[in-house]
């Protein structure tokens, strides 16, 4: 195991989970994801990114909300648990993500190569 894959591990078991309003997708638009992260993501095709990318959403929404929820990237966990990334609902977990994790989070997205999923 990689020390990035390590690191994502590590931070998807220290952001908090929390129930979204069913049938929202409101922060489900395009985002960056580490290589590691879209690595694990199941494929697209070119056809269904743009298709996509032209409606401002993401590939891996579908009828009844992320199809790729279990491997979603760190950017798609953190929305709604961070002041930064509110939910549009105002849906949160009972306690927010800590503030040192969220900032270990973006030095790691930064630090990391970035591509559009």
């Amino acid at each position: 195991m990689t020390q990035n894959s390590q690191k994502i591990r590590f931070f998807r078991r220290h952001i908090p989970q929390f129930e979204c309003t069913p049938g929202c997708h409101d922060c489900c638009g395009p985002v960056t994801a580490s290589s590691e992260e879209a690595a694990q993501l199941p494929p697209r095709s070119p056809q269904q990114r743009a298709a996509a990318l032209a409606e401002w959403a993401c590939p891996y929404l579908g009828k009844n909300g992320c199809e790729a929820y279990l491997e979603r990237p760190l950017i798609c966990r953190l929305f709604g648990t961070t002041p930064r990334l509110v939910c549009p609902n105002g849906k949160s977990p009972a306690v927010m993500t800590d503030p040192r994790t969220e900032e270990a989070i973006y030095r790691y997205l930064a630090e990391t190569r970035q591509v559009l999923i």
